[in-house]
């Protein structure tokens, strides 16, 4: 019972010390405070400092993450354009690759120079297998392209309505790129029909031909 006792005024005696210490502070000089009080400033000045500190890190790490958060804005925007620019481009080369068959179908129609008599009869038989009569079939100048060359040809035929509609037709048709322009239709004798129109046709420039047009090219 005794030794409680003891302990009981010890703890006692040790709280008034410390109440003592922090009694009739004088707040101007701190120096002359006791040993408890400066600790305690120093713990609490401390302490300030580091949530002072703390607080200018977050607001520069709140900074820092607006930042990468707007880089990430950016690359995502950056990244959706690219890959609309990519689906484009695949799309691009679909068309591209379309456009390059049907140019390769186009140019297999297109005889080369040794081919247009054959054309130019095939037309003339057009015209006689449909029991017309032709009063003009003359080829004129040729006409030379980038890469090709143009042939019109002056024709003038007779017959029925529609033995010249099933002709223009059948002109329509053949394995070679041929076309009517400048048609024009007038009465003729015996209830028939007289056509005069142009036909163009298209072949092939040679090799020489090409070379040709590329020095005439570089001359202008």
């Amino acid at each position: 019972m005794a030794s409680k006792k003891e302990n009981s005024i010890n703890f006692a005696e040790r709280i008034d010390v410390v109440q003592r210490q922090f009694k009739n502070l004088d707040t101007k000089d701190p120096s002359l405070w006791p040993i408890l009080p400066k600790v305690f400033l120093c713990v609490f000045i401390a302490g300030a400092v580091a949530a002072v500190a703390w607080f200018a890190f977050l607001q520069d790490y709140e900074v820092q993450l607006d930042g990468e958060r707007n880089k990430e804005v950016a690359l995502r925007t950056d990244y959706q354009k690219k890959l609309v620019k990519a689906v484009s481009l695949d799309a691009l080369k679909k068309q591209r690759e379309q456009i390059q068959q049907y140019v390769i179908q186009l140019e297999k129609q297109l005889p080369s120079k040794a081919e247009m008599a054959a054309l130019l009869s095939d037309i003339n038989q057009s015209g006689l297998g449909r029991s017309l009569q032709f009063d003009l079939f003359k080829p004129g100048q040729v006409v030379a392209r980038d890469y090709y060359a143009e042939l019109p040809i002056s024709i003038r035929v007779t017959g029925k309505y529609h033995d010249i509609g099933s002709f223009a037709s059948d002109v329509a048709h053949l394995s070679r790129i041929v076309t009517l322009n400048n048609i024009s239709i007038a009465p003729g004798a015996r209830d028939g029909l007289v056509m005069d129109a142009t036909a163009r046709t298209f072949r092939y420039l040679d090799p020489e031909e090409i070379q040709a047009q590329k020095k005439a090219g570089g001359a202008k």
